[in-house]
């Protein structure tokens, strides 16, 4: 794939990551429940490879946010942007360059994406006096998210083999 295609794809994925979180939220189901944004950049990852898939996943929670004002700027859609760039970057790296199973690549993704958020969130709360709440933080990480982590490993792998099959 050339780069004018990746690009496009890459635009697409944008797209999707700013529209279906809208969706979701104008239809009163919570994104913090179903990570919709999480689709479109795990598949750019899986699709497009890392250096893609860490752009998309770098711009598209800061762009929803000016745009629609989700997520919150500061500090959900900075913290977001470090998340799912690194997610976006390892389903990449795992995928395309080391050659390993969609599963893995998909699940040590989500665990790297989190720990980088854990990170992204100290500092960013720590720059205005506030204090991180690990408890809290794994709440949300991993227990609210629940179905969204459910989807992810159902319609990631079934999207990107499906993807591979009609396209190569």
């Amino acid at each position: 794939m050339n780069k004018t295609t990746k690009l496009i794809k890459a635009g697409f994925f944008i797209s999707l990551a700013l529209l279906i979180p809208y969706i979701f939220h104008s239809a009163g189901l919570a994104g913090a429940i179903f990570l919709p944004m999480h689709l479109p950049v795990l598949l750019a990852g899986f699709i497009l490879g890392k250096k893609y898939g860490l752009a998309v996943g770098f711009i598209s929670p800061i762009l929803s946010s000016i745009l629609t004002d989700m997520p919150p700027l500061y500090p959900t859609s900075f913290a977001m942007a470090f998340e799912l760039a690194t997610y976006g970057f390892i389903t990449g790296l795992l995928y395309n360059d080391k050659k390993m199973n969609i599963f893995t690549s998909l699940i040590l993704a989500m665990l790297f994406g989190r720990f980088v958020s854990a990170i992204a969130n100290i500092l960013l709360l720590n720059f205005v006096g506030k204090k991180f709440i690990l408890k809290a933080f794994l709440a949300s990480a991993f227990i609210t998210p629940i179905w969204g982590i459910i989807i992810q490993l159902i319609l990631i792998p079934a999207v990107v083999n499906i993807y591979k099959k009609r396209v190569g």
